[in-house]
């Protein structure tokens, strides 16, 4: 496959290879170990933390570090535009915006702008799931063909296993005739059953359950079951019962390729020669349940402390205690300590969320329980930089300064 095809078919949040965490939407390879569970802490009320491993006091001189360090990733990756966020309780906000929006205007980036939010919309789908089971529409140990038919050893793969990424599907935009058609029209349209197509013609990687294997193909599949259980379109579903009662007025699950204003230009190499484009209006149906979601820098905040605790900010629970308590015994993804994926959020040293990526747009959404630290980097840009995301980059410069005790590295990526 060509360069694109390969970086359409890396994870968009957290794949796993030889014990790599990959980051950013179109899905990701695999080959990790076996799925064993370990404790995790509780995403709740801040709690104390030992000496050297919380954040740092947000002083002036800490926040002129910080400054420095994202224009020095900028320029050394070529970002055109960032939106970062870093708010603790009890410490002054960080809120900046560093570069352009648009780069053929000038337009300065604003924490205001809308921008593509990836595989992020994957911690969305997936509490949808959750509430869903919450209310007996669903057990999350039922087989996957229960409810939608013809996918491969449907009797076997179950609801949890697509959740946590251990169904062992073949990743439908690792396949190269999914590829070659959406190169070959990035703004055409695709059905959750034309998407499915593409990986069910392959098969199964493993067996299911045996280990972890970061696929899009999971989220097409439950994102069927939760318009099938609950009655209604997914964007619908998540509008209703998670971005209302959260207060995320400026979060969307687009129908298509709409994409309200003010927003920021994207721009991707991801094409068929390499070459640079503005992917603004480019359909992201493609990624539907795993990757279409669009959001602003506040409400990413708000989402940050309310996926990683399971309540909304009023306090009312959005996922049962039971099973946000599953969902926070984040399982190994890898076999580099202190990382993990499940039930559709990852841990990685200690920050709770995703991150995700998909043409013009890369963003990364994270919680700290120790100390209520959320962190949130939005940016108009895809392109890689020394084989990482460059949401990955800023994510280590930004915590090495705010908590060097939880650096936000994804295993396999070299220390800067």
């Amino acid at each position: 496959m060509s360069s694109i095809s390969a970086r359409l078919a890396r994870g968009a949040a957290a794949a796993v290879t030889a014990g790599t965490l990959l980051a950013p939407l179109a899905p990701g390879p695999a080959g990790a170990a076996p799925a064993v569970p370990r404790a995790a802490p509780s995403a709740g009320s801040p709690r104390p933390s030992p000496s050297g491993t919380g954040v740092r006091p947000l002083t002036p001189g800490v926040a002129r570090r910080l400054d420095t360090a994202v224009r020095k990733v900028m320029r050394e990756a070529g970002i055109p535009g960032v939106n970062v966020g870093v708010w603790t309780p009890g410490q002054p906000d960080y809120v900046r915006s560093f570069g352009v929006a648009d780069k053929g205007t000038g337009r300065r980036m604003t924490p205001d702008l809308y921008l593509r939010i990836g595989s992020e919309t994957k911690t969305f789908t997936v509490t949808a799931l959750l509430q869903l089971a919450d209310r007996k529409k669903v057990g999350l140990d039922d087989p996957i063909g229960r409810y939608v038919t013809g996918v491969p050893h449907g009797g076997e793969i179950t609801l949890r296993q697509l959740a946590d990424m251990r169904s062992g599907l073949f990743n439908y935009s690792e396949d190269p005739g999914f590829f070659k058609a959406l190169a070959s029209n990035p703004r055409r349209p695709f059905t959750p059953r034309q998407l499915l197509a593409y990986s069910f013609g392959h098969p199964l990687l493993f067996r299911p359950g045996q280990r972890f294997s970061y696929c899009n193909t999971n989220l097409i599949l439950l994102g069927l079951v939760v318009e099938k259980q609950s009655g209604q379109r997914l964007g619908d579903y998540i509008k209703r019962h998670i971005l209302d009662p959260a207060g995320m007025r400026h979060t969307l699950f687009p129908a298509g390729s709409e994409f309200p204003a003010p927003r920021a230009q994207g721009y991707t190499r991801q094409t068929a020669h390499g070459d640079e484009a503005d992917a603004t209006g480019w359909n992201p149906s493609w990624a539907w349940a795993a990757g279409a979601m669009i959001s602003d820098l506040g409400d990413m905040r708000t989402w940050a402390r309310t996926v990683a605790t399971g309540r909304f900010p009023d306090g009312r629970r959005m996922v049962g205690a039971a099973l946000q308590k599953q969902r926070l015994a984040i399982p190994p993804a890898g076999s580099v300590k202190g990382a993990g994926y499940g039930m559709g959020i990852f841990d990685v040293q200690g920050w709770i969320g995703h991150n995700g990526s998909l043409p013009g747009y890369e963003s990364l959404t994270v919680h700290l329980p120790e100390t209520g630290t959320t962190l949130v980097v939005l940016l108009n840009t895809d392109t890689g930089y020394r084989s990482q995301e460059p949401s990955t980059v800023l994510g280590e410069a930004i915590t090495k300064i705010v908590s060097p005790g939880h650096v936000y590295r994804l295993p396999g990526t070299p220390a800067r």
